[in-house]
């Protein structure tokens, strides 16, 4: 955790962002986006930081053990269409998603232990991000 602090970028493009674009948080009709929810944690803060969360969640199955790389490309592709990036905001990838790894590996792990059993809610499996953060210390996923 001391190495993402100290590598997170502090001169990036910034931008009211979602913050939490996950799947389940995208509606979808066929191909088509319908409309986004949850805007719970939108903030001002790095533009590229959605990219990295949104390649955390969607490139990788539920259990953060298998990556698929088509679509961890298709997804840096389709936002640089939208949003060109900079060499610096892609050279920054690699922090940015090894810090939403512990974003979500952190709270994840306080609801899955702070979440009362009736809830209405399902808890996450905190170690999946644990899992893909181990992915991004080890491969170079935006190369």
């Amino acid at each position: 955790m001391t190495a993402v602090l100290a590598e997170w970028p502090r001169d990036l493009p910034m931008a009211a962002i979602h913050s939490d674009l996950f799947p389940d948080n995208v509606l979808m009709l066929g191909d088509r986006v319908t409309g986004v929810i949850d805007f719970y944690f939108a903030c001002t803060d790095i533009r590229s930081y959605d990219l990295a969360v949104m390649h955390t969640s969607w490139a990788f199955d539920g259990d953060g053990e298998n990556y698929d790389p088509a679509i961890g490309k298709a997804l840096i592709d389709g936002y640089a269409s939208r949003f060109p990036l900079s060499d610096a905001e892609r050279a920054a990838l690699p922090i940015l998603a090894r810090g939403a790894c512990l974003r979500f590996l952190l709270t994840r792990a306080w609801d899955w232990l702070n979440t009362p059993a009736d809830a209405l809610v399902t808890r996450k499996d905190p170690l999946a991000y644990w899992r893909r953060l181990e992915t991004y210390l080890k491969d170079d996923l935006f190369a």
